[in-house]
């Protein structure tokens, strides 16, 4: 299991919170996540990254089906469209979103190397 995690000290983190404009900031959101991972810190096979460059998807992968949700401008990811795609054909919409979120991963760096007060 994977967690790709917008960086909260990043500057496209803060350009999202300016943009949401909510009370419910995205670095507190993130700060909520990384407290629920750290309850599974020792269990193997979780692993979790931070990605400084793209906080605007979320995509909840089973094998060959994803819940995808571009998050919109302006709009919190609650208010944004949510898809539900399915692997039916090479290079599609599914390969093409599962290798977006690979090229994402291979760029985050582990959430573990992070101290409680932001970047090591």
């Amino acid at each position: 299991m994977r967690f790709l995690i917008g960086d909260p000290s990043s500057p496209v983190t803060a350009a999202r919170e300016a943009e949401e404009g909510v009370p419910l900031t995205l670095s507190t959101r993130i700060a909520v996540t990384l407290s629920e991972l750290e309850k599974l810190r020792d269990v193997n096979g979780v692993e979790g990254r931070f990605e400084t460059g793209h906080v605007n998807l979320s995509v909840f992968r089973f094998d060959d089906e994803m819940i995808v949700t571009p998050i919109l401008a302006r709009r919190v990811g609650h208010d944004s469209p949510m898809m539900h795609l399915r692997r039916r054909q090479a290079d599609g919409m599914f390969d093409r979103f599962a290798a977006h979120v690979e090229e994402l991963w291979s760029r985050g760096r582990d959430i573990r190397e992070e101290g409680r007060d932001g970047p090591a």
